[in-house]
């Protein structure tokens, strides 16, 4: 039989990992004889979404044998009333993701590069190289923050895009105003600016956090990337949305799917706008919860970096990553390692609900304890 060769459009795809899920809940339960697990791996919200986002969500499936609205009328003229933006200057994507997709596609090509802090959102990297580019991997400060001055020194002719994770993930770190529009002031024209808030939600009530959108408004030419899958625990549909320069908005409609965000995925964004009362009270809950934590991971000998998102990054203090990971892993609880990260000595935990916070905590009590291993 005939062996067909696969050769990738770009050498550089050679470089690309595979994003790594995990394994869905109830088969590790089956797999580690475990009856409860809890995820703290994915920054979700562990409370789930507003009734009023099922019920719409609901009523949606039902017509399920029709397309969705390709154009989101009804969600994007919801979002722009509630950025006071017009609606022609939002794209909805299927997640966020699909619109730094759409961005990476739209404006890379062989020879160029885009440039961001690291660690930050994997998927910078992986667009990057997917679109036949190469990525200016600048680290973050001693603070784990975005070292802005170092990012705007690293810009050459070759850079297109750069990308400010604000909060960034994996830290939960994040940058002000202030330093932010320096930063800006520093970018050549030709580059293009890429705000990922995917946190605001958890970080807009700090005095000095820079909403993006207001900058944009402001005749800054910048991208400002938002989710409905944190804040408003919609993570399972996929549903994000970016907010451009109308020039750009309608280039990224040029390569975007017709029909990219499914019929549920609109309703239940719709439902979750018009159920402000809760999201703001799962932001309350993260907020006393992640103040909770931080002091009991602490009295455990364990630092946080201060966060402002929906998550905390703790030093091991010396122990090995994995280990630890495994530990909690069999007694039930899902974190996500650091190692892929660069930093090894480190995990990321997810804010849960108390009683899944109170479950994390005995589990790490023991783990540190060495019981059991």
């Amino acid at each position: 039989m005939k062996q067909l060769i696969y050769r990738p459009a770009h050498q550089t795809i050679e470089d690309l990992v595979p994003y790594q899920t995990g394994k869905p809940i109830e088969e590790l339960a089956r797999e580690m004889g475990l009856e409860r697990i809890v995820k703290l791996a994915s920054n979700e919200n562990p409370r789930g979404p507003s009734p009023l986002a099922v019920e719409a969500a609901t009523r949606a499936v039902a017509g399920m044998n029709r397309y969705p609205d390709g154009g989101g009328y009804h969600l994007r003229n919801a979002l722009a009333e509630r950025h006071n933006v017009a609606p022609e200057l939002i794209v909805l994507g299927n997640g966020s993701n699909e619109i730094l997709e759409l961005l990476a596609q739209l404006l890379l090509g062989e020879g160029d590069r885009t440039l961001y802090a690291w660690p930050a959102f994997i998927v910078y990297r992986l667009a990057t190289l997917a679109h036949g580019a190469r990525g200016i991997e600048v680290p973050l400060d001693a603070d784990l923050r975005h070292d802005l001055n170092n990012m705007a020194d690293a810009v050459d002719d070759s850079v297109r895009m750069v990308f400010v994770a604000n909060p960034n993930n994996p830290t939960g770190t994040y940058v002000g105003r202030d330093e932010l529009e320096g930063f800006l002031d520093r970018l050549p024209d030709r580059v293009l600016p890429i705000l990922d808030e995917a946190y605001c939600d958890y970080a807009l009530h700090l005095e000095d956090y820079p909403d993006g959108i207001e900058l944009l408004k402001e005749g800054r030419q910048v991208v400002v990337l938002r989710t409905f899958s944190k804040a408003h625990g919609l993570a399972g549909l996929r549903v994000g949305y970016a907010i451009v320069p109308e020039p750009l908005a309608e280039l990224l409609n040029r390569v975007r799917q017709p029909f990219n965000v499914n019929s549920a995925a609109q309703e239940a964004a719709l439902g979750s706008l018009g159920d402000e009362a809760y999201t703001e009270e799962s932001i309350r809950i993260n907020g006393e919860e992640m103040v909770r934590l931080e002091g009991a991971l602490a009295d455990l000998g364990l630092s946080t970096v201060p966060s402002a998102a929906n998550f905390l990054l703790m030093d091991l203090a010396g122990r090995n990553g994995a280990d630890v990971y495994q530990g909690l892993l069999e007694r039930g609880v899902i974190v996500r390692q650091m190692a892929p990260y660069g930093m090894p000595g480190h995990l990321r935990v997810t804010i849960g609900m108390p009683e899944e916070n109170d479950f994390f905590l005995d589990a790490l009590e023991d783990v540190l304890n060495g019981e059991g291993m």
